[in-house]
């Protein structure tokens, strides 16, 4: 059962205690995985004052952050070497094992009670089963997906839907206060964090694909895009999705900032999930659908709005972006 989520840093009393325990004043920090939003926490961190250890298999990307300060590796296992708090930003659970438990993982060289923080999207009993791993390697679990996009990544600002024991909270206090906004704890076990990112996920996809189907409607009846987008953005009908996403539509700018194969892998958790515990999700169902068929065409690697572009192909219609 889920706890009443009131954000951690509400709670921090003027002791500087969470929880009733001792906060521990960790600064040694690695990232692995430094995507959209694990470039962000890394640089969060970094503005924050603590040693960032970044994995990545890109060396340019590993360049670039030792450019703004950091300390660039190119396995877990390296990064991991003196990290006192390991945040995991991996596409899917298949890379957390590998990263953590696979050749060169951070489990070759990470010491007893060290703080993992698993921040991939991926489904709750996979979060539960990685978790059990790490803790009979005598490492503390965090179940920590993340929400807020590239932007707030940047400005540490995210929002944490994290369960896990109070003991690792109190390890990892500083460095969660460094990336994010809200923090909301959501049990003692590990998996309701999962749980949460993945109605979350659900919603986003479903919002996407609604965003990319007004747009388009709009684009086939002949409407000046710009003028929709600045009308709907503040009426009733719009959402944090549409107010985002409709922008890139816009512009036809489909630079990746999270990708159409994301919503894939997640509402791929979503239906898979439901179907295990008998719940009907065919909203979720058809916004796969359509976000699958542009993986399959070609996109999944563009931005997730691209999934515009299947249903102006299947209207006849041109969006920006596109060749006409």
């Amino acid at each position: 059962m889920l706890s009443i989520p009131v954000p951690l840093s509400r709670h921090r009393n003027l002791c500087g205690t969470w929880g009733g325990n001792a906060v521990q004043d960790f600064k040694n920090v690695a990232v692995i995985g430094l995507g959209s939003m694990g470039w962000g926490a890394a640089l969060s961190l970094l503005k924050a004052g603590f040693t960032v250890h970044g994995c990545d298999v890109r060396a340019d990307v590993r360049d670039r952050f030792a450019d703004e300060g950091g300390h660039g590796f190119a396995t877990p296992a390296e990064a991991c070497t003196t990290a006192q708090i390991v945040f995991v930003y991996v596409v899917n659970a298949l890379q957390v094992e590998d990263v953590l438990f696979g050749s060169n993982g951070a489990l070759e060289t990470a010491q007893a009670g060290t703080v993992f923080l698993l921040c991939t999207t991926m489904a709750p009993s996979d979060a539960v089963s990685i978790a059990g791993k790490l803790e009979a390697a005598n490492m503390q679990v965090i179940d920590a997906p993340v929400s807020g996009g590239h932007l707030k990544a940047l400005s540490g600002e995210i929002t944490v839907m994290a369960s896990g024991r109070a003991a690792a909270f109190d390890a990892a206090a500083s460095a969660l206060d460094a990336v994010s906004a809200k923090i909301f704890h959501l049990g003692d076990e590990v998996g309701p964090g999962s749980q949460i990112k993945m109605i979350n996920q659900l919603l986003a996809g479903v919002h996407i694909a609604a965003a990319a189907e007004a747009m388009t409607l709009a684009a086939s009846a002949g409407m000046d895009l710009q003028t929709v987008y600045d009308v709907l953005r503040v009426s009733a009908g719009s959402s944090w999705m549409f107010e985002n996403r409709g922008e890139h539509i816009v512009s036809g700018d489909y630079t990746p900032r999270s990708t159409v194969n994301i919503f894939v892998k997640d509402l791929g958790i979503v239906t898979s999930e439901a179907q295990k515990s008998g719940a009907v999700t065919p909203l979720a169902s058809l916004a796969l659908s359509l976000f699958a068929d542009a993986s399959n065409q070609g996109l999944g690697l563009e931005d997730d709005a691209a999934v515009a572009k299947i249903l102006a192909f299947r209207s006849g219609t041109t969006l920006p972006g596109m060749k006409g």
